[in-house]
């Protein structure tokens, strides 16, 4: 695909206004910054960020958003989810390109993700709150009742980043929006020309001005919107060090948040493990988006018994993978995202190499790629779990590979981290996988297999966050819970029995 028809497939890519309380509001000149084409490293479009005072008026819209959300029905939430996600779908390749374009990720897995994915998530979340509400009455200790109900927190902010951004946004906003919460997103200044569809979404699904609100911005926009006093719940997904302070932030103000950080997820191979059906998913599981992916099986944990094999297997298989415009159909790696990631990339394979880990492929630039923020797909041999480059989340095309004596050393070796996103086990025994996974301290495992599920919830252990997103709990981390104590049935009052 030549430069000038990717540069002339988009047009209108200066995005100088802000989606503010239903309405398209003028933003500060000085606050606008070029976005760049990670597969050329050319300006494709201008984007304004948020300053306090756009913040400010995004959360006060907010306010007047929530109260008018929370007087809806279920019904009527579900049906403007529903309108959203058809706005979505009809828009989802178009969509997925720009996400492209803009942080490299290979166009095969942005339609999904990026394009199609989100009506997925809305929908779910619409069937989710579209049925009657069951009252939930349960007999109490002493003889009384207890009615356990819940209602809308208000103001969500929603902060989200470049790797993945509409599905990370849509697991944040949709099941607000579900739950009758009112959001203020806050997209990243690396992909932000993509997040206006969401809004544009909101408009054509006739959400109630200041339901959701749009202001790409920078850290000092998030940080104002995560100390904002009207903010009554933070939702963040990105790395472990930003993660802290938020949650330190949100713990001295007690608000809640949801904290979906970083991760350095192994790949068990099982001794019995037939190499092909890992090497088949290799690039979903273990390099997705080139590496740029939390849940991303970077430890490849191979037994001793058949580690040269696996080695060598691995090194071909990633050797073989097609680097190339991200915007084509058969590019498996794409660029990084930003010229200073790439940098941080390539520190780390001169960290690997300085550690005494074995290179057997990649470690550079691409030669045929001048252009772009390229890495070679990269696989490091005979690499010691307690290392650098096995330990810090390098969200990268780098691969390790480590040996282990038994399924307990693997075990051992798994959990031998700060992190605990997730992971995979792979084994012609689905039983012995299942029995593995159970053990490794980890959010979320694959069997065979990884892919996130709706219907499902998702989240991090230790360094990897805190909360949930997806499934029926993804939507109640946005609901407070109130306690309405009974008395018995045909008592007058009081709590029999209880003599506090």
């Amino acid at each position: 695909m030549s430069t000038t028809a990717r540069e002339a497939e988009d047009e209108d890519l200066e995005r100088d206004r802000f989606f503010i309380g239903g309405e398209w509001t003028n933003a500060d000149n000085q606050g606008v910054v070029d976005v760049v084409d990670a597969a050329t490293g050319r300006s494709m479009g201008r984007v304004a960020l948020a300053r306090p005072a756009d913040i400010e008026a995004a959360v006060a819209a907010a306010q007047n958003g929530a109260r008018a959300w929370e007087a809806t029905s279920p019904a009527e939430r579900a049906a403007a989810l529903r309108d959203m996600a058809d706005f979505l779908d009809i828009n989802a390749r178009s969509t997925a390109r720009l996400v492209s374009r803009q942080n490299g990720m290979p166009i095969t897995l942005s339609k999904g993700a990026n394009g199609y994915f989100p009506g997925i998530i809305l929908r779910y979340y619409a069937d989710l709150v579209d049925q009657p509400d069951a009252i939930d009455e349960r007999p109490g200790s002493f003889g009384t009742r207890t009615r356990v109900e819940s209602r809308p927190l208000g103001v969500v902010g929603a902060i989200t980043p470049w790797n993945y951004p509409q599905t990370l946004a849509v697991m944040k906003y949709a099941p607000a929006l579900a739950a009758g919460c009112s959001v203020v997103l806050k997209p990243p200044p690396e992909t932000s020309l993509d997040a206006y569809v969401i809004a544009e979404a909101a408009q054509s699904a006739g959400l109630p001005p200041g339901v959701l609100n749009v202001v790409p911005g920078d850290r000092d926009a998030g940080a104002h919107l995560v100390g904002h006093a009207e903010t009554a719940k933070i939702a963040f997904t990105g790395s472990t060090a930003a993660g802290r302070a938020i949650g330190e932030a949100c713990g001295r103000m007690l608000k809640p948040v949801t904290l979906e950080l970083g991760g350095k997820s192994a790949a068990i191979l099982l001794e019995d493990v037939d190499l092909e059906t890992y090497l088949a998913k290799i690039t979903r599981v273990s390099l997705p988006n080139a590496g740029q992916t939390c849940h991303s099986s970077t430890r490849i944990l191979a037994p001793r018994s058949r580690y040269a094999e696996i080695v060598d297997a691995v090194t071909e298989r990633v050797r073989s993978l097609t680097i190339g415009d991200p915007l084509a159909a058969e590019t498996q790696i794409g660029p990084m995202v930003t010229a200073a990631h790439r940098r941080r990339v390539l520190d780390y394979v001169e960290l690997g190499r300085a550690e005494g880990a074995r290179l057997t492929t990649g470690g550079g630039v691409p030669s045929d790629r001048p252009d772009g923020w390229y890495v070679e797909p990269t696989v490091f041999a005979d690499v010691d779990n307690s290392w650098r480059i096995a330990q810090e989340e390098i969200f990268g095309p780098v691969l390790c590979v480590i040996a282990y004596d038994s399924v307990e050393d693997a075990i051992d070796i798994a959990n031998q981290s700060d992190y605990g996103l997730a992971g995979t086990v792979w084994t012609a025994d689905e039983e012995l996988g299942i029995s593995v996974a159970r053990r490794i301290e980890t959010g979320s495992v694959g069997v065979n297999h990884y892919g996130l599920d709706p219907a499902a919830p998702f989240g991090g252990w230790k360094s990897s966050g805190l909360g949930v997103e997806l499934g029926p709990e993804g939507l109640q981390a946005y609901r407070h819970t109130t306690s309405i104590y009974l008395p018995a049935n045909g008592a007058p009052g009081g709590h029999e029995g209880d003599s506090r």
